[in-house]
């Protein structure tokens, strides 16, 4: 006899059944049931209770990015499912599944703007794979099944759940309804054997090819697929900021980043090549610079497995559609063996450049304040560069991700399409409970590290041990260096009043360390890596320190300035 259960206690086994372990959340009073049924499975599920909203879409996609697993937030009604909309937003640029549960009002009384009701699934399908409100107790294995089918397989991506009070309290036979096909939805396209042979003839016969690898080589879990790829063609690659750990730094073939603030020999060479193959990633407009001028001289192929990515913003010559864990190993077998010294050799004549006017400088300054390339640079060093690193948004990130050097798969957690000040911190948290073996260091600015700052209480709770490097500026960099080189210096809003972040470390029990002098550096950098559980490396950095090279807005990605 099938066990008759409530449909908030239904929605707890069938998280189980999906294989859900942790669970960040808040609760209220529409999702209530939920977590009064919550109370009874302490045992099964590790239940982080954060400080916002915001903060649990933001874990769970930490815990998602890191763990390869499907993160979960539980939050109620109104202002608490509309806190999530940025997490929510954020996961479907960045190809990130979770799963956002919002209590809703009884269903008796939808439409009556009853208190902290909101049309949820209205608002979330422009910005999710599928939303869906569970209106009876009926409906919440299935619903559920179908939910963690969508976020996790083809291209990931957020789903969202609207659950009715009343749906929550009524009762259900529960049986588990596992779902592994869904009609009119093809998450892994079958490869067009023409448009594989078409590729591979096509990088066979090129002289000057270029891969930019993007983060669907690390979703398609294709890091070795990619590397007999580029080793048998001979083929040099360029890593967007959401693939820089698809490969390791050190691999031979990698020649560094693309994008505004790349490097200068992959963004040359990219307006260089005679063929381009985009491999997992979706030509952002930060990768592509002018669309005008950008590639014209090469022929594209274009590896991805959705569809609707083919085109939309650079023309393909060659679109191979599908999973680039199959796709990739196809195309291998029919290339020929690829020779390209001397295209090979050419980066590095870029990169002398760039050395001279702009890396040297930024990780390797002999006088004045600290910079965030060298503080970036040292703690990678100092964790053998295995760790995980977590970025928030701004300078902080793209220097952290510049100087940052990755040994490991899946070790880059930054928000690359929405750029979310605030994302920082409680995607940090979420890495240390999905890695839980690995050091994550999460790199933010005294901007974005405010955006957040309450879920500092989390890791006091769950004794998260987020090693937290603090740049301290005093400004909100990005927008001031744009003022500076665009805006004639007129720094409009952009410097911050900043508290004593130490005291407020010191609040939630978590240690911390100030650092004004590069004599200082080495020594906390080693007591923060020491120190059991979470460390606050606040460091006062060159207030007007700049990111570059640059490829200014709507210039060729080529044009890159230096200073």
């Amino acid at each position: 006899m099938k066990d008759i259960i409530t449909g908030a206690e239904a929605l707890m086994r069938a998280l189980m059944n999906e294989g859900v372990d942790t669970i960040f959340g808040y609760p209220g009073g529409s999702i209530m049931p939920v977590f009064d049924a919550m109370y009874d499975h302490r045992s099964d599920f590790n239940q982080v209770v954060v400080r916002h909203e915001q903060g649990a879409a933001h874990a769970a996609q930490g815990y998602a990015r890191t763990s390869g697993k499907v993160g979960v937030c539980i939050v109620t009604s109104g202002p608490g499912a509309t806190n999530t909309l940025t997490g929510i937003s954020d996961a479907i640029l960045d190809s990130t599944p979770i799963v956002v549960i919002a209590g809703q009002v009884p269903s008796t009384v939808l439409g009556t703007d009853a208190f902290q009701e909101i049309d949820l699934v209205g608002v979330t399908q422009p910005i999710t794979k599928w939303s869906y409100q569970i209106r009876r107790a009926e409906d919440v294995a299935w619903a559920v099944a179908r939910a963690f089918y969508i976020a996790r397989t083809g291209r990931p991506g957020p789903v969202v759940l609207d659950f009715t009070k009343n749906a929550q309290t009524s009762t259900v036979a529960f049986e588990p309804q596992p779902v592994d096909h869904i009609r009119s939805y093809v998450p892994y396209p079958k490869p067009d054997m023409d448009a594989i042979k078409a590729a591979a003839d096509l990088i066979s016969r090129a002289q000057r090819p270029l891969a930019l690898v993007g983060q669907g080589v690390e979703l398609g879990e294709a890091h070795e697929e990619l590397k007999a790829f580029l080793e048998k063609g001979n083929i040099p690659a360029a890593r967007t900021l959401m693939g820089l750990s698809a490969l390791p730094t050190d691999y031979p073939l990698t020649m560094g980043m693309l994008g505004m603030h790349g490097n200068y020999s992959c963004n040359v060479n990219t307006n260089q090549c005679d063929v381009l193959i985009a491999i997992g990633m979706r030509f952002s407009d930060r990768v592509t610079g002018n669309i005008a001028t950008y590639a014209k001289q090469a022929k594209v192929i274009h590896l991805d497995i959705d569809r609707s990515e083919i085109d939309k913003n650079v023309k393909a010559d060659i679109a191979v559609i599908g999973d680039c864990k199959e796709t990739l190993p196809l195309i291998t077998s029919l290339m020929t063996e690829g020779c390209h010294k001397e295209w090979i050799e050419s980066f590095s004549e870029y990169d002398v450049i760039e050395n001279e006017k702009v890396i040297e400088k930024a990780i390797n300054p002999k006088e004045g304040h600290l910079k965030m390339g060298e503080v970036a640079r040292k703690v990678s060093e100092a964790t053998g560069n295995s760790a995980v690193l977590v970025t928030d948004v701004g300078q902080n990130q793209m220097l952290s991700c510049r100087y940052f050097k990755f040994t490991k798969p899946h070790s880059v957690l930054t928000s690359g399409g929405l750029g979310t000040m605030g994302y920082g911190l409680p995607a940090a948290i979420g890495a240390t409970i999905g890695v839980p073996e690995r050091t994550v260091c999460a790199f933010m600015g005294d901007g974005g590290f405010q955006m957040n700052i309450q879920e500092l209480g989390t890791i006091m709770e769950q004794k998260c041990p987020v090693k937290m490097i603090l740049l301290n500026n005093n400004y909100l960099g990005n927008v001031r260096q744009w003022q500076e080189l665009f805006f004639n210096h007129r720094y409009s809003c952009t410097p911050m009043m900043n508290p004593d972040y130490n005291m407020i470390a010191s609040a939630y029990g978590i240690p911390s360390r100030l650092v004004v002098e590069r004599s200082e550096l080495d020594d906390a950098i080693r007591e923060m890596l020491e120190t059991p559980g979470a460390f606050l490396l606040h460091v006062a950095v060159e207030e007007e320190d700049n990111v570059m090279p640059m490829t200014p807005p709507g210039a060729t990605v080529s044009d890159m300035i230096f200073e």
